[in-house]
């Protein structure tokens, strides 16, 4: 008798008991597949950020150098050790070409592959 009931339930709405498993195994991917994607992009949104900062910490230590000195900092190293910069060497890549020391230099940061 139990079967019985079973049975007719199932056939009401014209779904079995393996749609159901199969149904929740794909929204449990699909839920998997979301956390990833969000979680990835939260990470490039770091990094984009972290760039920019970057970025902003650069001119802020040159213009502050010319501002205290009346000359643009001669090399990277000379603005890492007197105007405490502090960056990811792994992450960004900074190219620093001084022009001379009354005209801004020329500084490019790139992200480093991985």
């Amino acid at each position: 008798m139990s079967k019985r009931f079973r049975f007719k339930e199932s056939l009401i709405y014209g779904i079995t008991g393996d749609f159901y498993r199969w149904f929740s195994v794909v929204i449990f991917v699909l839920v998997a597949v979301f956390v990833f994607l969000a979680i990835d992009s939260s990470g490039k949104n770091t990094i984009e950020k972290q760039q920019e900062s970057l970025e902003n910490a650069l001119a802020r230590d040159i213009v502050q150098c010319y501002a205290i000195e009346g000359r643009y900092p001669p090399s990277l190293s000379y603005i890492k050790e007197h105007y405490g910069l502090v960056y990811d060497d792994n992450t960004f890549f900074v190219d620093y070409r001084p022009i001379a020391a009354n005209l801004y230099p020329d500084v490019t940061v790139i992200r480093a592959n991985k």
